[in-house]
């Protein structure tokens, strides 16, 4: 299914995000302008939930006060140079391991929010961005990411207690001093590592929420 960059109706306009419900049975909205958003949010969960979406969340200004809070991107960002130093390295994705890694990705992001299943297009853009990385130390996988820029874009360990490792080796590829990512509030488990690694929060980018 093709995302919807403008869902427009007579209640306003949003954007829907169709392209994860084969896969999580998840839609998204994104209000962009509206004048009645309650009336706005029911017309595009029909919709979605018309295209096979069993979970609807929504995102924009001015929602309904009564919706509950799905949770919050919030955006982190540290110095490189104050990240510990690693003997882990990096190996990149290839088209003899894009599907590993894609796998890896696919397993990791089922169990987070906002997580988003790694379409077969997805796969190629990531090849041809060179951006994905694999982590390995003493010959033993510790995880996976990828950095785009300043900015860790996903980063997952496949070992135990190798979170560290992962992200100060993606680390080293980052284009800038400050590296940055993102990180939903409810993803407690990467917050805490990251607070230990001495991310900070920087702002909330959204918060989602649940349409019943």
């Amino acid at each position: 299914m093709k995302d919807i960059p403008v869902f427009t109706t007579q209640y306003g306009a949003a954007s829907l995000i169709l392209s994860q419900i084969p896969y999580r049975e998840e839609g998204y909205i994104r209000v962009q302008s509206s004048l009645e958003p309650k009336l706005l949010l029911e017309e595009c969960a029909r919709f979605l939930r018309a295209c096979g979406a069993e979970r609807i969340y929504a995102t924009g200004k001015d929602l309904p006060q009564d919706l509950p809070v799905y949770t919050e991107l919030v955006q982190m960002q540290i110095a490189k140079a104050a990240l510990p130093e690693t003997e882990a390295a990096l190996w990149p994705v290839l088209p003899e391991n894009l599907n590993q890694w894609a796998d890896i990705y696919n397993q990791k992001t089922a169990r987070i929010p906002m997580g988003a299943w790694m379409t077969d297009q997805q796969r190629k853009e990531l090849l041809a961005s060179g951006e994905g990385y694999f982590v390995h130390k003493n010959g033993k996988l510790l995880g996976i990411g990828r950095v785009s820029g300043d900015t860790i874009q996903f980063v997952a360990s496949v070992s135990p207690g190798a979170g560290a490792d992962v992200v100060a080796a993606l680390a080293g590829t980052a284009s800038e001093p400050i590296l940055r990512l993102t990180v939903a509030s409810t993803n407690e488990k990467a917050l805490r590592l990251y607070e230990k690694l001495g991310f900070f929060k920087t702002c909330q980018i959204s918060t989602w929420y649940c349409i019943r």
